[in-house]
């Protein structure tokens, strides 16, 4: 049974279900039209089955994650837990900013990356936080990867947060800086090396 569409984006539809009474959400990805139907149902196929396996072994590192309820390769949908909680998007702090900089250096310690780290993507759950969606993540060791993730938290904190932008952007860091991180330094260099290439390329 479905209550309805939370969120439909380009590559997936987002629905609020009944999964054996209980509530769900299951994440169905769309078939393109503009694509050889061999290829899309690969694509898709394969899509689905590496976000599951990115959303449990995020979960093995300690990271606060959807549980997996049931997942179907061949109509590429995931169903899994419904976080019944408030979007940090909603109610960010310095309190909660830091405690996603120490997620996201978890995440990077363990070479993931996640691709999407807007506030929209993390939930928080009496005093637990939330970490969903990770469509886009990766497994990768390089330092632009991290410095990335880094800086797409940055410009969300900078444009839909800027009235509190300097404060948790500050306490992401020290979060991050919390978890060992050997790299720390090294990406937040690359982080001002990939903000000076967007500086120069509007300015040519």
């Amino acid at each position: 049974m479905h209550y309805g569409i939370i969120k439909r984006g380009a590559e997936a539809d987002v629905f609020l279900i009944s999964w054996y009474k209980k509530m769900a959400i299951s994440k169905l990805r769309n078939p393109k039209k503009y694509r050889n139907i061999t290829l899309d149902n690969l694509i898709r196929r394969r899509r689905t089955i590496h976000e599951a396996n990115m959303l449990h072994d995020v979960k093995k590192i300690g990271i606060k994650t959807p549980f997996l309820y049931f997942v179907d390769p061949k109509r590429a949908e995931i169903i899994m837990e419904y976080i019944d909680g408030e979007n940090v998007k909603d109610i960010l702090s310095k309190e909660i900013a830091f405690k996603i900089g120490k997620y996201v250096s978890t995440l990077h310690n363990k070479n993931i990356i996640h691709g999407d780290l807007t506030t929209s993507n993390f939930i928080k759950r009496k005093e637990d936080l939330y970490l969903i969606d990770f469509g886009l993540s990766f497994y990768s060791e390089r330092i632009e990867d991290m410095a990335t993730d880094i800086r797409i938290i940055k410009e969300i904190l900078s444009s839909a947060h800027i009235h509190i932008f300097e404060e948790t952007y500050e306490s992401f860091l020290e979060g991050y800086a919390l978890v060992t991180n050997k790299n720390f330094n090294r990406i937040l260099k690359v982080v001002k090396d990939i903000e000076a290439r967007g500086r120069y390329a509007r300015v040519v």
